[in-house]
């Protein structure tokens, strides 16, 4: 997968579309998902041009990683589902065609506010 200039995170960066946005830093966004599947569902995304998670980890600064797993911990706790202060929830970031990547713009989604379930049935 290449990445795309023009993909919906990029343009969410640039601000050429808005979003409702939950945490940000100079390495990550945080924001809503306009269509999301739970109670609460999150999208965090590195600032940087990134494909997947094996592009970012091939690539990425370790100030870069280590910004973006603590921006998905900032936002949980922000949010009041991390472990520390509520119920839990879960981070998916899909990878590739198989693992039903749709934006060529590494993401992840946070779900929670509710139990969650089975991962894959």
């Amino acid at each position: 997968m290449t990445y795309d200039k023009n993909n919906i995170f990029a343009k969410i960066l640039r601000g050429e579309i808005p979003c409702k946005k939950v945490y940000e830093n100079e390495y990550v966004l945080s924001f809503y998902d306009i269509n999301p599947q739970k109670k609460i569902h999150i999208l965090v995304i590195p600032k940087a041009e990134y494909t997947d998670l094996d592009d970012f980890t091939s690539r990425a600064s370790e100030k870069e990683i280590s910004e973006l797993i603590k921006g998905i911990t900032t936002v949980a706790k922000k949010l009041g589902i991390s472990i520390n202060g509520g119920e839990g929830y879960r981070a998916l970031s899909n990878i590739g065609l198989n693992g039903g990547q749709e934006v060529p713009h590494l993401h992840f989604h946070l779900f929670g506010g509710e139990k969650i379930g089975r991962m894959v049935s």
